[in-house]
């Protein structure tokens, strides 16, 4: 087997430049998986999209983090938990919009908290209520919150691990 020369080995900055370029593939990736995830209950080949889609962001990545981590601009890939907009969703019988808002509403506080925490409060008051409504509802919802202006949102609310929300805050009075 023929030796590499210096000049055959990939450095540091070319490795930044390629994860650069495979981060912005893994976000578009991330957005076709999210859409095929809609639809995979339904439709095999959505489903299948949707795998290739994970395996082809793992893969493309794993390879160069491996040899430079440190390159790598956050520990877990910023992914897209839900695509489901509010216009799509369809309330069980047993819920109504204003319940999943009070909900909503009553585990949120005035200071900034991760999207994923809200969501998985008002799972635990859905359970003491025997409500029947998943986390993909609250996603939508909170969304067309921010949305519609009645919630402050940081971060692109669809990715719950990745973004926060807090509930307005009322401007101080001007002098």
């Amino acid at each position: 087997m023929p030796s590499r020369s210096r000049a055959e080995i990939m450095d540091e900055e070319q490795a930044a430049e390629i994860i650069d370029y495979l981060l912005q593939a893994a976000g578009e990736l991330d957005e076709a998986r999210a859409a095929a995830d809609l639809l995979a209950d339904q439709d095999k080949d959505a489903a299948a999209i949707s795998e290739l889609a994970v395996k082809l962001n793992s893969e493309l990545l794993e390879t160069i983090v491996k040899r430079f981590p440190d390159l790598l601009p956050f520990k877990e890939f910023p992914a897209i938990s839900s695509s489901l907009r509010w216009d799509q969703v369809r309330l069980p019988s047993s819920a109504s919009e204003a319940q999943v808002d009070q909900i909503i509403f009553s585990v949120m506080t005035s200071r900034l908290q991760k999207t994923a925490m809200v969501i998985a409060k008002a799972m635990k008051r859905c359970e003491e209520l025997n409500l029947e409504i998943n986390e993909e509802i609250f996603g939508a919802r909170i969304g067309a919150l921010a949305e519609s202006d009645r919630i402050d949102g940081a971060g692109d609310l669809r990715k719950w691990r990745h973004s926060e929300i807090r509930l307005k805050t009322e401007p101080a009075p001007q002098p």
